[in-house]
């Protein structure tokens, strides 16, 4: 697979035919790189809700 443009070097690289090799990267027309995610999903918890005092009557 070295004599594929697309290869990294390794010449492990198994690429598909929209750019994509088995280690995840994408052929972006020039070189091998990561892909951008589509949508970028926070992991980080959201902050705990601060106690509510209840409103007088």
């Amino acid at each position: 697979m070295q004599d594929d443009e697309r290869c990294c070097g390794t010449g492990t690289c198994i690429i598909d035919a929209k750019g994509r090799c088995w280690c995840g990267q994408q052929w972006d027309g020039e070189k091998m790189c990561r892909p951008t995610p589509a949508v970028a999903h926070d992991t980080t918890p959201p902050p705990p809700q601060a106690a509510q005092e209840p409103d007088p009557v």
